[in-house]
């Protein structure tokens, strides 16, 4: 499998040339457009309740699957909201976590599931109690709101990041919760709250804007009841 992104941007497409009988799975509704030799089905990976599992990590329960299925064919997906489309090489040791809305695209060997977070992880992430964690091997196309910049992180380096706009990073990468400020309510006046502090090594991938402080500031502007 060949892919190919066009336009980088906040309107990037994802072009994927499948060989005979390769198949790519992505976010439903992600289709632009595909060859004729290209099927299009809506499946729940991994059963009803993995699909579930995925609705509590904010995914949808159907995936879509493109399967080159009466020859090679060509395929176009993009996000649904404005942001880049970053690749991620899996190489079968080191999985991924991904935020809400994060998983965007993965090859057939690339396993999307869902891992419980504790107490105070699910509570204060800004993540929820369930997130998606991405194993296997094979090429992951994670999706943003905005541009997608990575930090790469030295053995023992930390960084603090506002839970808003991470978009993904390793699984076995250490990372704890915390006030933003030294005390609760500078930490919240601040508009910032509690934030995410993670040590190195590792490379985060965080988003530039903020799905959540974008969609507040939209209201303001909606008509009240």
């Amino acid at each position: 499998m060949k892919f190919q992104l066009i336009a980088p941007g906040p309107f990037v497409m994802l072009k994927v040339q499948l060989d005979y009988g390769e198949s790519l799975k992505a976010e439903s509704g992600a289709m632009i457009a595909m060859s004729d030799t290209v099927d299009v089905q809506g499946k729940a990976e991994g059963g009803i309740l993995k699909g579930i599992a995925r609705m509590f990590a904010g995914e949808s329960f159907f995936f879509q699957t493109l399967v080159a299925s009466r020859g090679p064919g060509e395929v176009l997906l993009a996000h649904a909201i404005p942001g880049e489309i970053h690749p991620i090489q899996l190489d079968g040791k080191q999985d991924y976590i991904l935020q809400k809305d994060g998983f965007f695209a993965a090859t057939a060997d690339v396993d999307i599931s869902t891992k419980v977070q504790n107490l105070w992880k699910g509570m204060f992430s800004g993540e929820g109690f369930f997130v998606l964690r991405a194993s296997g091997v094979g090429a992951l196309f994670v999706s943003s709101y905005g541009a997608i910049h990575p930090l790469d992180l030295a053995d023992g380096q930390e960084v603090i990041v506002d839970n808003g706009h991470l978009v993904a990073w390793p699984a076995n990468m250490n990372y704890s919760i915390e006030k933003a400020s030294s005390g609760w309510i500078s930490s919240f006046t601040s508009g910032e709250g509690l934030v995410c502090r993670f040590r190195g090594p590792g490379r985060i991938l965080i988003q530039t804007r903020n799905p959540t402080g974008f969609a507040a500031w939209l209201t303001q502007f909606l008509p009240k009841k």
